[in-house]
């Protein structure tokens, strides 16, 4: 008899097709359960895994199973909260997509349940899996670049107009901010990278380009996410979402609790797409160019010159097969290992909590003309019983 871990799926489209890694019948793991609103997604996972999965529509017949012991939580943001609190209040083994929840006090409640449960609360933050980001973290690590002091991120999301302000990521009720849906990964990342979290953040933005577009879809219609290279350029994108009340250009300053200095700018109007890292150190600096495996290298500068574009250094990243650079296999197969025998993991709901914050109060020190805001500490209990994976 196969001792696998029987995962359930809510949210079968979109992201929650990474959760197909997870289906290795009689390897581990398989996927027995999916929920989802639309018939479509359903269909496409009856046929991907079995003729005798369970479907549903309703999130909360698939967690009253007995034979699911973990749930895969990929819903749009504003329903994280609400789906992975009933999958931990039912006994089950999370992997929430990131980010972790749209507030704060959502993360917390969060935490607080899966710690008074006993159980396995994952936040899907896969850029810790990107092998770029780990030949960044390695030779920090490593000394290359001495004691690490300042980091930045500069983020231009190309398809910004098309996915992000088209559609549900556009208002603040159902998303707060773009420094959460976007942001999350790239403050994670420097949280990671220059090893401290942010404790006070100060912020500037607008939005200053989508909200000048009058054609808008109709309120009972789905908007047209995918994106396009001919919508260009920006002011000429059709079909916007009835409310956008996001900024389209945000830049925090972040003061870690390590002393580290970072600085995250992301604009969505950008002809490019760009997400570069720049961490300086007390003996030399990285850089990334590119973020896709294959087209992407890593750059060290450890000695004094006036002008040098290729770095002393150069470490050409490799292609790999997956979702996300390879990142979506290696962090389904962390969360199955992680479930099934426990140990340290690469990412943490701790950590996801914290990138959560320093996105909503740095929102909301831009929206209040770059008034700083301290971070507020994680409850101590739940901070200890969360480190246990770290």
């Amino acid at each position: 008899m196969s001792d696998d871990l029987r995962i359930g799926v809510i949210g079968c489209g979109g992201r929650g097709k990474l959760a197909r890694h997870a289906h290795k019948p009689d390897e581990g793991s398989r996927l027995v359960a999916g929920c989802d609103i639309l018939q479509k997604a359903l269909d496409e996972f009856r046929e991907n895994h079995g003729a005798d999965v369970f479907l549903c529509k309703d999130y909360r017949e698939l967690i009253a199973r007995d034979d699911i012991d973990a749930v895969f939580v990929t819903t749009p943001d504003f329903w994280h909260e609400e789906h992975a609190l009933a999958a931990l209040n039912a006994g089950k083994h999370v992997y929430l997509e990131k980010p972790m929840a749209i507030t704060i006090e959502g993360c917390d409640r969060l935490m607080s349940l899966a710690r008074e449960k006993g159980l396995k609360l994952y936040v899907g933050h896969n850029m810790r899996h990107m092998s770029f980001v780990q030949k960044m973290k390695e030779l920090i690590d490593s000394g290359r670049i001495g004691e690490v002091k300042a980091g930045w991120c500069r983020h231009f999301v190309a398809y910004g107009g098309d996915a992000y302000f088209k559609d549900w990521h556009a208002e603040r009720s159902k998303g707060t901010s773009l420094l959460l849906q976007k942001g999350a990964h790239d403050i994670d990342v420097l949280h990671w990278l220059c090893k401290g979290y942010t404790k006070r953040v100060v912020g500037f933005g607008n939005l200053s380009v989508y909200n000048q577009i009058t054609d808008r879809h109709d309120p009972s219609e789905r908007g047209d996410a995918s994106w396009h290279l001919s919508n260009w350029p920006p002011l000429s994108q059709k079909g916007m979402n009835p409310i956008i009340d996001v900024e389209d250009l945000s830049m925090i300053n972040m003061q870690l609790d390590n002393g580290v200095i970072c600085s995250y700018q992301q604009c969505h109007y950008a002809p490019d797409g760009w997400r570069n890292y720049t961490i300086i150190g007390t003996e030399g600096r990285i850089e990334n160019f590119g973020d896709c495996p294959g087209r992407c290298v890593v750059r060290l500068w450890n000695r004094r010159c006036d002008y040098n574009p290729y770095g002393d250094e150069q470490y050409f990243i490799p292609a790999v097969e997956g979702g996300h650079g390879g990142a979506d296999p290696a962090i389904v197969d962390e969360f199955v290992r992680f479930v099934r025998k426990g140990g340290k993991t690469t990412t943490s709901a701790i950590a996801a909590r914290n990138s959560v914050a320093a996105g909503c109060c740095g929102a909301e020190s831009l929206r209040q003309g770059g008034k700083p805001f301290d971070i507020p500490a994680i409850d101590p209990v739940n901070l200890k019983y969360f480190q246990t994976w770290l």
